[in-house]
């Protein structure tokens, strides 16, 4: 959540911040509206109760000095003013949920660097590498599914009888090398970021302090009957670890890893990309998270990416990074950066990594807190940064068309020989 002294105190530059992510002026204005009648019932509740306190003292001392009736008058006064500081509390705790339910709603600050822009057509390149998408020769320019299909590495048929449509099902050497896909990430982060292995079935707490909820819920998989929902990302239990904590600072960066299946219902994205692995309900990813100080966000946010494009490297692939614009950023995202990869089977720019600083928007929900070295009292508000060090379907589709030979056979990257179990070629 964005903090609502800042709503308060600048609400013209919040308007104009949230303007370039198309957010209407006027859900600012009903927020505005909601939390000046909080602030004036609150405030109306707390003079009641301090009338009814001084009223107590003077029941007490009217008893005290044996004037009954005075004690009775003032007791009822007490009394009836009591029964108004309740109408008034209620109304607070009704107006607390009202202001909590649209600060949910409200997007993070873009980042003034953050380009403008209306929507994906508006994101920049900022950089790219690797062989030239243009250099792949004819053998290589056959989609992933007709390569699988004949090397038997991939059985979306059977998948979609087990499961429904949307759902995939890798075969023999293609399903080592989509694990292989992600011990690769693993390895290449251990260095400094924590493997852990969290729940995928999580409280709906959990998922809204990543921002996943109430905004996305028709985007996520629940299990009503026990109210718990599947993860569309390992970022959300990631980010829930230290929920309701206080770190000390010398403990930041806090940075760690993740290996899960991850769900997605993609209500918005029926019949789009819908062959091969472009777009499925279920795939494996690795994310890698930080959790820093307000100064330390920048640099991680450049470390993660600088991660993320490290395993891309390393097999070999064309890659290039867009900035997100603000037109196009996330509800949660204060700056966004996207790893994509060229599929020359299916001659495509794929998106296999988003790179995000949330700043403390995910932290205000999730109250993740840190305490300040050195005189400073109090605690702040940690910043969080996320990405996917690796997602399995579109880096398996973008290994498998750019490592096709002249046979039909799939040549295996280096970096991922010594997951293969022994192969270099998939035939």
């Amino acid at each position: 959540m964005i903090d609502i002294r800042l709503v308060r105190t600048d609400p013209d530059a919040v308007k104009a911040a949230l303007s370039r992510k198309k957010v209407d002026p006027a859900e600012v204005d009903a927020l505005i509206d909601r939390d000046e009648a909080l602030r004036r019932i609150t405030a109306e509740r707390d003079d009641l109760r301090a009338k009814v306190k001084a009223l107590s003292k003077e029941v007490g001392a009217a008893r005290k000095a044996g004037d009954a009736e005075r004690a009775e008058s003032l007791a009822a006064e007490s009394r009836a003013l009591g029964e108004d500081a309740k109408v008034r509390e209620r109304q607070a705790t009704a107006l607390e949920r009202e202001v909590r339910e649209m600060l949910l709603l409200i997007p993070n600050l873009p980042a003034p660097e953050a380009p403008g822009g209306d929507g994906p057509d508006d994101n920049p390149v900022v950089a790219q590498g690797g062989p030239d998408a243009a250099s792949y020769p004819e053998h290589q320019r056959v989609p992933h599914w007709e390569t699988a299909a004949t090397l038997g590495i991939l059985d979306n048929e059977r998948a979609v009888k087990i499961s429904g449509a949307m759902f995939t099902m890798f075969r023999g050497q293609g399903a080592a090398l989509a694990r292989a896909l992600c011990q690769l990430a693993l390895d290449r982060n251990a260095d400094a970021y924590e493997e852990i292995r969290p729940p995928t079935l999580v409280l709906s707490d959990t998922l809204t302090a990543s921002g996943q909820l109430p905004k996305f819920a028709d985007d996520a998989y629940h299990v009503g009957r026990d109210d718990l929902w599947a993860v569309p990302t390992a970022e959300v239990p990631l980010t829930s670890i230290y929920r309701d904590e206080i770190l000390d600072e010398a403990d930041l960066p806090k940075r760690l890893m993740a290996y899960t299946p991850c769900y997605r219902r993609e209500a918005g994205a029926a019949g789009r990309d819908t062959r091969g692995l472009l777009r499925t309900h279920e795939f494996d990813k690795v994310e890698i998270l930080a959790l820093t100080t307000p100064e330390q966000g920048p640099a991680l946010h450049q470390e993660l990416r600088d991660r993320a494009l490290g395993s891309i490297e390393a097999l070999g692939l064309t890659w290039r990074w867009v900035e997100i614009c603000t037109g196009d950023l996330g509800q949660s995202q204060h700056r966004q950066f996207d790893l994509e990869v060229y599929a020359p089977g299916v001659a495509m720019w794929l998106e296999v990594s988003s790179v995000s600083w949330f700043t403390d928007y995910q932290a205000r929900r999730a109250n993740i807190r840190y305490r300040p070295a050195g005189e400073a009292k109090g605690t702040a508000l940690v910043h969080t940064v996320n990405g996917s060090a690796l997602a399995v379907p579109r880096v398996w589709a973008a290994v498998v068309e750019s490592n096709r030979q002249p046979d039909g056979s799939v040549a295996v990257p280096e970096a991922l020989w010594p997951y293969m179990r022994g192969a270099r070629v998939i035939a």
